[in-house]
């Protein structure tokens, strides 16, 4: 799958796994506090920018996913795995990592 953000990636997940554009951390806290980077909770929500064809089944059929390009996200704190490509992190989760999706 071609995505389209600031950039023009190319990634293609495998079977079940999802590719999520993390949102930006916050930069204060609740009370308006700054918060030095080394301070900043990493976010646990983010875009779906790409996704992969859905797991197979037992009998070989392909399940497809819940999630489509374009959904927003949440996702387990300590979910999936971190990429960084250039300059722009991404996570690439399994579609059950995912909590729940924004409507």
């Amino acid at each position: 799958m071609t995505t389209n953000t600031k950039s023009k990636i190319n990634i293609r997940p495998l079977d079940d796994r999802i590719v999520v554009e993390n949102t930006a951390a916050e930069d204060k806290s609740a009370g308006g506090i700054l918060l030095p980077e080394t301070a900043k909770e990493k976010p646990q929500n983010g875009k779906v920018i790409a996704t992969g064809p859905g797991r197979l089944s037992k009998d070989g059929a392909r399940l497809p996913l819940g999630v489509k390009k374009g959904d927003k996200v949440v996702y387990g704190k300590y979910a999936g795995t971190d990429i960084k490509i250039e300059g722009t992190e991404y996570k690439i989760l399994r579609e059950s990592e995912i909590l729940a999706k924004f409507e």
